[in-house]
């Protein structure tokens, strides 16, 4: 089998693997999200009739996502690249790490590119959902993701990450993704706020939000670094931390009828 046909089978299962996942969590995290109201981030505001048009934008572009990680691979077996590091078990988790900062330093700086006059007109598209719902995950223009996701493409020149640890920050990143749009808050604790650099959902709702803050995706630091992070960001998951009644999985009993005097 030639390397082409190959990946081009790579590309397709990893695709596949992107859809299926996506509908299960979708579909799992809405039913949790119907048992925790309390936890809606953006309480009052619903995600409109946009819904099926985001299901159907988000099946393009989970194809770009796919890609630029299938092309680094296959730039490595060409030779293209420097050749990988061998994988190793003690390894994996601190290149693991540095994997996920590099991403997300990429992530940040090609972000706010995507939010200048120039480039915007892509990113656009993802900005309709004000108020992110798991569905809107991949809710943008094709080119859009490709450039947020191209990492995985260009890193390989720079740093030769074993296969495993490229293909396991893609996964790694679509569920961080489908979580970080969900519209609900699960995890608000002392470690998603100052001074530590990790986040929670709420970070990344407030961008869709208010638009002019919070770029990252893993951490904070370069938007605390750059002044970027949004003014009440963390008193939001200091109240979240404080307020929101514990995770429950029983359906929300329904509020008894009112039962009219007779006279």
């Amino acid at each position: 089998m030639s390397d082409e046909v190959f990946y081009l089978g790579f590309l397709f299962g990893f695709y596949a693997t992107t859809v299926v996942t996506y509908f299960a969590l979708g579909y799992g995290l809405t039913w949790v999200n119907e048992r925790n109201p309390e936890r809606k981030i953006q309480k009052g505001r619903g995600p409109g009739k946009r819904r099926n048009a985001e299901i159907r934008q988000s099946l393009a572009s989970m194809f770009s996502a796919c890609l630029p990680v299938t092309i680094g691979l296959y730039f490595q077996q060409k030779g293209w690249a420097p050749a990988p590091w061998a994988f190793n078990w003690w390894a994996a988790v601190p290149l693991f790490i540095l994997c996920m900062f590099l991403y997300d330093t990429w992530f940040y700086f090609m972000h706010r590119l995507l939010h200048t006059k120039w480039l915007y007109p892509l990113h656009a598209l993802h900005h309709k959902s004000v108020a992110p719902t798991i569905w809107s995950t991949y809710s943008e223009d094709v080119l859009d993701n490709f450039l947020l996701q191209s990492f995985s493409a260009v890193i390989v020149f720079v740093v030769p990450f074993p296969p495993a640890i490229l293909v396991g920050q893609r996964l790694f990143e679509h569920f961080n993704g489908m979580f970080g749009h969900c519209g609900f808050e699960y995890f608000a604790s002392s470690t998603a706020r100052y001074p530590s650099p990790l986040l929670c959902t709420t970070f990344h709702d407030q961008h869709h939000s208010g638009f002019r803050y919070n770029y990252g995706n893993y951490f904070s630091f370069w938007d605390r670094v750059l002044g970027t992070v949004s003014p009440d960001y963390d008193q939001r998951v200091k109240n979240f931390e404080e307020d929101v009644p514990s995770l429950t999985f029983k359906q929300a009993e329904p509020a008894p009828a009112v039962q009219e005097n007779s006279g």
